[in-house]
């Protein structure tokens, strides 16, 4: 076992004291101030729906192992959930077939490519990747259980809105604007099905990739999913065990190799967290046996990822002291 999966091993299995509430009220409060006026980054232009939402919105949400909810700002602003479904599909896979089995056929190394390249796909054997990226995560949607592509959308619905706490819905418009330009998810799955990497057809993949993509979300929400990896896989704000302890281990490895895709390295070199970002401005940051964070601004950089949530998640992170190492 690597030095860093020996420490991350600890980090979910050590007890730690209780937060002190007025802590991670400073915490967010120095975060959210250090970069609320930041203006660095884009709204998304690859679809409608995510180029008119206003690029002022901005929140901050943690919540604990013990179901304890600290907020700042546009918590409560609905966007697509995008990306951020990722790791928790995962989950759900791992949970049904097993993380060994889900690493063997949809991989777990990162690629050092865009989160939508097919080059990967194409070069890799049996067409393997990893989950974070979109080829992965489709390739993930495939192995959702259910006899028919209705079954595993109401099985995937179940299991995502189990990790929010709340029923997620599907936000229509952007769902229409996906399917009416997804262009090169097509070519990806297309890619997928002609390496053997799906279990179901290519359009059966694609469009389950594509609802979960389109959930509506908040920040708040990020945070309670986050804060259900961080408990083990049991939601600590409704009690519910939404997925075995044992598959929350694997699920974190890829969140903190490839959860920001090509720029995941500097963010586990400065922030030592688990996380996964999302084009419609999430991100979600878990904190193993501790707490989950969750961010949302729309302004985005380069690869993609939220400016301001990511740095001001990071300054939370460290301002609790949070860091795996």
């Amino acid at each position: 076992m690597s030095g860093v999966a020996r420490a991350f091993g600890c980090s979910v299995n050590v007890q730690h004291a209780p937060f002190d509430p007025d802590q991670v009220e400073r915490a967010l409060d120095r975060a959210y101030s250090d970069v609320r006026d930041l203006t660095d980054g884009q709204v998304a232009q690859v679809y409608p729906a995510l180029a008119e939402v206003d690029p002022g919105l901005f929140g901050l949400c943690a919540v604990d192992v013990t179901g304890q909810v600290w907020e700042r700002g546009d918590t409560e602003a609905g966007f697509g959930l995008m990306s951020t479904a990722k790791p928790f599909t995962f989950a759900l896979v791992c949970a049904a077939i097993g993380a060994d089995r889900a690493r063997d056929e949809i991989g777990v190394n990162a690629t050092g490519s865009e989160y939508n390249d097919v080059e990967p796909v194409l070069a890799a054997p049996g067409g393997r990747t990893n989950p974070m990226v979109n080829a992965g995560a489709i390739a993930t949607c495939s192995r959702v259980p259910g006899v028919g592509a209705d079954a595993q959308w109401a099985r995937l619905l179940d299991g995502l809105s189990a990790f929010a706490g709340r029923q997620l819905y599907l936000d229509e418009a952007l769902y229409e604007n996906v399917m009416a330009t997804n262009v090169r998810n097509r070519e990806l799955a297309d890619a997928l099905a002609s390496k053997g990497a799906l279990v179901t057809s290519a359009a059966e993949a694609l469009e389950l990739y594509s609802k979960q993509s389109c959930l509506s979300t908040t920040a708040h929400d990020l945070a309670v999913m986050g804060a259900t990896l961080a408990n083990g896989g049991v939601n600590p704000v409704t009690g519910v065990r939404v997925v075995p302890a044992h598959v929350v281990r694997p699920v974190l490895a890829v969140m903190l190799t490839s959860g920001l895709y090509e720029l995941s390295g500097e963010w586990l070199y400065d922030v030592a967290l688990p996380a996964k970002t999302g084009l419609g401005g999430g991100i979600v940051t878990v904190a193993p046996g501790r707490m989950g964070l969750g961010g949302f601004s729309p302004l985005l950089d380069e690869a993609a990822n939220t400016v301001r949530g990511a740095q001001g998640l990071a300054v939370a992170a460290d301002e609790l002291g949070l860091g795996l190492f």
